[in-house]
């Protein structure tokens, strides 16, 4: 943290031992303020949970030029969270979609297979936060679609044990089903202008604070656009 005269602050602190209650919590944000100095803070970052949330507003009630702010990549995993528990297709879509590239990735020979259609590309990217790793695997199914349907298409596939055993057949059928893709386009269609908002937060090259709501009013936009501005019931 730079303080008015340029002073660089550090201050590290092991939590592995704190309980993380709301009283702690606050203590432990407090104590971090005290040794800065409170004239030397603006903003405190914290992660949205609970026992984070109630601290920071307490915070800022404590102390009220300081201002309190949950992280904004834990806040849309959270989003992220909530599309997938709460939403039947997104659910349902990002089940099937494990399941093929689990499938996939635990056989070395089906791996090299896959490659032969994808020219080497990968089904798999890490993601900046736990759920958005789903999504960003569903983006790049989708951006396989047509290598993925040749494969579990081909004489190559149809021969080979992967092609004639029972999970085999039931990954072949999710690939080859129309609906499955038709429902990856609609979990994508809300999920990825979220996605752009959580690349640029998590980039290092300026801080998000002055774009980040700017930024968010245009994720909305997009997500209503995707969807012609329909609301539905």
């Amino acid at each position: 943290m730079n303080s008015p005269k340029g002073i660089v602050f550090l201050y590290s602190l092991d939590t592995y031992d704190i309980s993380k209650t709301i009283d702690k919590v606050f203590k432990m944000l407090d104590d971090v303020v005290k040794f800065v100095g409170e004239e030397n803070v603006v903003q405190v970052i914290t992660d949205n949970v609970a026992n984070f949330k109630a601290p920071g507003e307490l915070l800022m009630h404590t102390r009220s030029h300081l201002y309190w702010t949950p992280c904004v990549a834990h806040c849309i995993d959270l989003i992220l969270e909530d599309l997938e528990k709460h939403l039947k297709v997104h659910e349902v879509t990002i089940k099937k979609g494990r399941k093929i590239t689990t499938y996939i990735y635990g056989r070395t020979m089906l791996i090299s297979m896959l490659k032969k259609y994808t020219n080497g590309r990968d089904l798999v990217r890490p993601g900046m936060t736990r759920f958005a790793t789903a999504y960003l695997t569903l983006a790049c199914l989708h951006e396989m679609k047509a290598s993925l349907m040749r494969l579990f298409s081909s004489e190559e596939w149809k021969k080979s044990k992967f092609g004639t055993s029972q999970e085999g057949r039931k990954v072949e059928d999710s690939v080859l089903d129309n609906r499955f893709w038709k429902n990856v386009s609609i979990c994508l269609k809300v999920a990825a202008p979220l996605m752009v908002v959580l690349r640029l937060v998590d980039s290092d090259q300026q801080p998000a604070m002055g774009f980040i709501y700017v930024e968010m009013d245009r994720a909305k936009e997009r997500i209503k656009s995707n969807f012609n501005n329909v609301k539905k019931k």
